[in-house]
């Protein structure tokens, strides 16, 4: 799971992306996490209010700490590109 953590080093994105690390390990979840703090590449994906979080290309949250049970949901989601039907999604 590839996870960036968007933002120009404010005390909300460090903490999103240390809430991000510790739910991770809780969950023993093998994430690759990168804190992106480029203007450009922030603005690129979309993101007008830090700190942004984007899990596999997607933006899943912009503005403010997300709640730790918010992160645990990200990384409990299945993997789309898990399964080998149509979509990937459900192994049919």
């Amino acid at each position: 799971m590839d996870i960036k953590v968007l933002g120009t080093g404010c005390a909300n994105c460090k903490n999103t992306l240390k809430l991000i690390e510790e739910v991770a390990l809780e969950k023993g979840v093998a994430v690759q996490l990168e804190k992106v703090e480029d203007i450009q590449s922030i603005m690129g994906y979309g993101v007008l209010s830090t700190p942004g979080v984007v899990i596999d290309g997607k933006v899943v949250h912009a503005g403010g700490v997300p709640s730790r049970d918010k992160v645990a949901g990200w990384l409990a989601a299945p993997a789309v590109s898990s399964g080998s039907g149509c979509c990937g999604g459900c192994g049919s």
